[in-house]
């Protein structure tokens, strides 16, 4: 169900475009140097999801702003604490004398904590912090088809890992001597909320629920994982386990090459064969390393990614 595609350049700055499937709009992760990003794509994001706001992550907002200036909709910001105030600064810091005040509204979910997630309307023209509230959640975004949880990583500052995962749904597999009917969704709430002796009428003939289970198919669960700028220790890694694990896709921030493992320890970031290991804990399906330090020559980030390769392809 989920897609996504790297919008920068090997050596840019991050960004990720994820779409899902029969859905009108797409996401972007990250707001990082993004040359493949087009127009459509920007105007067409639904939500924009900024794991830190370091410039690497978040340079390229003012051409996303540009571009969706006039789509007369609203478009969700989440981030760390403290990006209510740098998006509205950001976008305060241009003249909007002849902005319509419909030409598009950002509401900013900003996680406090864990589970607190604080939601404010920026709206032109003068962008003013309006309509705000808090919630106490996991999840910052939901759409029919699926959600988006996070967890708060150290990157000597919050850095969010986000999680989008499907919701669970069942179909229905019919008897060819069994035509489908109103009675079809009486019987997925009997399943969903174990109503076993539920009476459903099949056009005319009365049955249990239970008796008509052997119907139901669960769909399979989709997940895609963007984990960006972390120290590679002990209490990030727990928290990547506990969001993580058997993910069906990751994409994982390898910015520094084994070699470089004091850097990486310096600043807070995670190295090749570190960031395989922990997804190669998780049992992620195909982890995907990205995000590498701009010193490093195309050369460099090819071994980078070999290095990645052979511990989470090892058996």
């Amino acid at each position: 169900m989920f897609s996504a595609q790297i919008k920068s350049d090997i050596d840019e700055d991050i960004c990720i475009l994820v779409q899902v499937a029969n859905h009108s709009y797409n996401y972007l992760c990250d707001c990082g140097e993004a040359k493949k990003l087009t127009v459509k794509e920007c105007r067409n994001t639904n939500a924009i999801f900024i794991s830190h706001t370091h410039i690497d992550h978040f340079v390229n907002f003012d051409t996303i702003l540009r571009h969706q200036i006039g789509i007369e909709r609203k478009v969700i910001i989440c981030g760390p604490k403290g990006i209510t105030e740098q998006i509205q600064k950001r976008i305060q810091s241009y003249c909007w004398n002849l902005i319509e005040p419909n030409a598009i509204e950002y509401e900013v979910r900003e996680i406090i904590a864990n589970n607190s997630i604080r939601s404010t309307i920026l709206r032109p023209p003068l962008w003013e912090q309006e309509e705000q509230k808090t919630n106490s959640s996991t999840t910052i975004f939901n759409e029919n088809e699926f959600y988006v949880t996070f967890e708060i990583l150290d990157h000597k500052t919050a850095s969010i890992a986000y999680l989008f995962k499907t919701h669970p749904k069942t179909k229905i597999q019919l008897p060819k001597h069994i035509k489908g009917g109103i009675w079809v969704a009486a019987l997925k709430e009997a399943y969903h909320t174990n109503a076993i002796n539920t009476i459903i009428d099949v056009h005319g003939d009365m049955y249990f629920a239970k008796d008509l289970f052997y119907m139901i198919r669960k769909a399979p669960i989709d997940s895609l994982g963007i984990i960006m700028d972390h120290a590679a220790n002990e209490e990030n890694h727990q928290k990547i386990k506990r969001l993580f694990t058997n993910c069906q896709q990751v994409y994982i921030e390898c910015f520094y090459k084994d070699e470089d493992t004091d850097a990486a320890i310096v600043n807070y970031h995670s190295y090749a064969s570190m960031s395989a290991h922990i997804m190669k804990e998780c049992n992620v399906t195909n982890a995907i390393p990205v995000h590498f330090s701009r010193k490093y020559s195309i050369d460099d980030i090819n071994t980078l990614i070999n290095q990645f390769k052979k511990v989470y392809d090892s058996k």
